[in-house]
């Protein structure tokens, strides 16, 4: 598979049994990323989409051959409405009484605004864990204010993939479903465009991100070092690229590591400058 060659109207399987069912709008500087994992004749799809992406997500979901019946769970990292926007819809479709959807508490709040048909289950409650009927484990890791006091992701221990919600997120108009970040980026500043390809800096995209929407660098610190903590082949965030390499990974971690003003901090330094 070329990772940058890829026809965006169609799924795209990142990891066995994990698919990329989001949209792509070339004019679009923030890109969303639902996913959907299947184990056997059960699925469970993650962070999935606004209201306007729902014909989109929904198509794609049937595409990998998952009928919307065998979803059994919907997992949301925050509360947000890029995420969260078309439960209405996918409630309806889905029509059962037994479909659940996983969140923290603090989400859960908000989440019944969208929602008030489906049981809400805490991560909490449920161990920091799901797993499916196979024993296909799913992990559930606290990262509060990053953005949001409930936020936490999820680690997929059979692939290794962790869905890192809008940590590692990224406005940006280059935009590829695999990062173009690579070796050659180690050592180069991030700048507005990238000396080498002359496009939008990806590096640059995710600064401005994390500087913008999280909210101290204290919280986004406690995040990264839980996140160092795992084995991870794979990072899938719900914006931006996915980073599929540890030169990637590494490289971007780094650089959210070095930075000093984030949030309340980053506007009060744009405020005196």
């Amino acid at each position: 598979m070329d990772k940058q060659d890829l026809n965006y109207k169609e799924y795209v399987e990142i990891a066995e049994g994990v698919y990329w069912v989001g949209f792509f709008d070339e004019s679009a500087g923030l890109h969303c990323n639902p996913y959907l994992i299947v184990d056997g004749d059960e699925a469970v799809l993650i962070d999935s989409g606004s209201r306007d992406d729902f014909s989109t997500v929904m198509l794609k979901v049937m595409r990998t051959g998952i009928s919307p019946g065998k979803i059994s769970h919907l997992i949301y990292h925050h509360y947000d409405p890029d995420l969260c926007g078309n439960i209405p819809h996918i409630e309806t479709l889905i029509n059962s009484k037994d479909l659940k959807i996983i969140s923290h508490h603090e989400n859960n709040i908000f989440i019944n605004y969208y929602s008030m048909s489906s049981q809400k289950l805490c991560i909490e409650q449920l161990g920091f864990h799901f797993e499916f009927s196979s024993g296909r484990r799913l992990e559930f890791i606290r990262t509060p204010y990053s953005h949001s006091p409930g936020s936490f992701i999820t680690y997929d221990k059979k692939t290794k993939t962790l869905f890192s919600s809008d940590i590692f997120g990224s406005y940006d108009h280059n935009w590829s479903l695999y990062t173009l970040i690579g070796d050659v980026c180690k050592d180069c500043e991030p700048l507005k465009i990238c000396p080498i390809t002359r496009k939008v800096c990806q590096i640059n995209g995710i600064i401005n991100f994390h500087q913008r929407i999280m909210p101290s660098k204290k919280a986004l610190l406690y995040a990264l070092e839980r996140i160092e903590e795992l084995d991870i082949s794979l990072i899938a965030p719900q914006h931006g690229s996915i980073l599929d390499t540890s030169a990637a990974q590494e490289i971007v971690i780094k650089r959210l590591k070095e930075l000093t003003e984030v949030g309340i901090d980053y506007f009060l330094k744009e405020e005196e400058d």
